[in-house]
């Protein structure tokens, strides 16, 4: 399989048997593929630079390890999401052991003005999203983001439904108020809210 010419338009499938076969182009051109969209999901769950690239170097290599059980049932692309989410909460878990989420109902903050998300740059979003506790960060990932329903969030984490349900609730109440914050010292205005 080396010496096909790999480009932009070589499709999934030639790419993921190529994989299968340990073919280092067709890693590479999956990598180049989907590195930035995975490097994402990364960084929306960790909260520096260093800790994203540790994930996802361990994200692809579990790809490359387990490629051949992909069955073809889902996109690629969302065949691989999960196994970045699942690399990411594995490298999350211990600090959330150390610090377990709880119930946050009790936590009373204040409520900010309505904030808009269209003129917020795409890094300043995920700057924001990283300043959350590690517990709100997680939760609201796996809701807002990738849309998982807070029963299966429960027990993806070994948590309440309601603690799940108030995770997410703490992590959208923290981020208004750093987009108000921001948005009153920087004088950010836009149309699209949360």
């Amino acid at each position: 399989m080396s010496n096909l010419y790999i480009d932009g338009m070589t499709s999934d499938e030639v790419l993921i048997k190529g994989c299968i076969n340990h073919d280092r182009p067709c890693q590479q051109a999956l990598y180049s593929r989907y590195g930035p969209k995975m490097m994402m999901i990364c960084q929306r769950y960790t909260r520096n630079a260093e800790d994203a690239e540790d994930v996802l170097q361990e994200g692809f290599v579990k790809v490359f390890a387990h490629i051949g059980s992909f069955k073809g049932e889902s996109r690629l692309e969302t065949w691989m999401t999960r196994i970045f989410i699942n690399a990411s909460l594995n490298h999350q878990r211990q600090k959330l052991y150390l610090f377990p989420m709880v119930d946050v109902y009790d936590e009373h903050l204040a409520e900010p003005e309505h904030v808009s998300l269209s003129e917020f740059h795409l890094e300043e979003l995920l700057s924001f999203i990283r300043l959350l506790p590690d517990g709100c960060r997680i939760v609201f990932n796996l809701f807002a983001i990738e849309g998982y329903p807070h029963k299966e969030i429960a027990k993806m984490l070994n948590i309440s439904e309601g603690t799940s349900k108030s995770q997410y609730n703490r992590a959208r109440m923290l981020l208004r108020n750093h987009l108000s914050e921001f948005k009153m010292n920087y004088g950010k205005l836009g149309n699209t809210s949360i």
